[in-house]
């Protein structure tokens, strides 16, 4: 599950990713860990008082990680 750019109202908590989601979207390991930096320094920025700079932060960096990781999954040949 993706979550939509418009949070649903009838379902306040609805969840990010279905438990166990992993990504197949990621680049190299170097590409990652730069795209990984830039997205750290952007959402540095953010408006802790703000529910939806949070909410941006919290996709971005959770879209990150899962790349991260992906990525060095791969380089280990490790496969989820």
């Amino acid at each position: 599950m993706i979550h939509s750019s418009v949070h649903s109202v009838e379902n306040p908590s609805e969840p990010l990713r279905e438990p166990g989601y992993t990504t197949t979207d990621f680049e190299s390991l170097d590409v990652e860990i730069a795209v990984s930096r830039r997205a750290l320094d952007e959402t540095a920025a953010c408006d802790i008082h703000s529910h939806m700079d949070m909410l941006h932060a919290a996709v971005t960096l959770d879209c990150r990680v899962r790349g991260l990781l992906a990525a060095l999954d791969a380089e280990r040949g490790v496969s989820k």
